[in-house]
């Protein structure tokens, strides 16, 4: 019996690492639709997004599966939790990425310098969303501490982007829409950071039995 239920533990596993990757292609592919000023890939960040709910659900269920059909432990139980809690952050990002899509629908043709580092904070949460899922699946509390730290990075690069719009605004008002959606997109990247960060809580809670919130107490 419980060698199934191991089996089912590592299927588990993979099946986090699946969901992480597609979260972390949406990203790429909406950093470089932005860096291109192209919306091309937009109906292949759609059809992304439709693999990740998909994957969220058969995640949910390998979970109902182990908890309803198995005998978990303690620490199991944790585990299992804590990858429900993931995939609901992991459908989010899709969620995100999928509106920054569209988004940039309107600003195709934007020159905007903030862009950079928006496609910048691009990079760092998919580094952070990837690194998350990582840490959970090699229980390696260090890294998903690491991740959490890093949040600093993109939270860095959102105030920046925030002052040169800013800046654009106040230089030429016509690009009030413009700087509105890029400050936008910004915006949906930071939450991806934060889910990123609430992924990498959940590791911590899986190995510790203790959520960064108590711990922070």
């Amino acid at each position: 019996m419980r060698t199934r239920f191991d089996q089912q533990l590592d299927q588990l596993h993979v099946e986090l690492i699946t969901m992480g990757a597609l979260c972390e292609e949406a990203i790429g592919l909406v950093a470089d639709a932005l860096s291109r000023n192209s919306t091309a890939k937009a109906e292949e960040i759609s059809a992304l997004e439709v693999r990740i709910d998909q994957k969220e659900r058969d995640i949910e269920s390998l979970c109902m599966k182990l908890l309803l059909q198995q005998q978990p432990v303690a620490r199991d139980l944790r585990v299992i939790s804590s990858a429900l809690k993931m995939i609901s952050d992991m459908e989010r990002i899709g969620d995100q990425a999928a509106d920054i899509a569209e988004t940039l629908c309107y600003i195709t043709d934007s020159e905007a310098e903030s862009k950079s580092h928006i496609t910048e904070m691009a990079s760092a949460a998919g580094r952070m969303v990837t690194d998350a899922v990582a840490a959970f699946v090699s229980r390696d509390i260090h890294q998903a501490r690491a991740v959490m730290a890093y949040d600093d990075k993109v939270d860095a690069l959102f105030s920046r982007v925030k002052a040169e719009l800013t800046a654009m605004l106040r230089e030429n008002p016509e690009n009030g829409e413009v700087c509105l959606d890029l400050l936008m997109i910004a915006k949906y990247f930071e939450r991806i950071g934060d889910h990123a960060v609430n992924i990498a809580e959940w590791v911590e809670f899986s190995l510790t039995g203790k959520h960064a919130e108590e711990n922070a107490k």
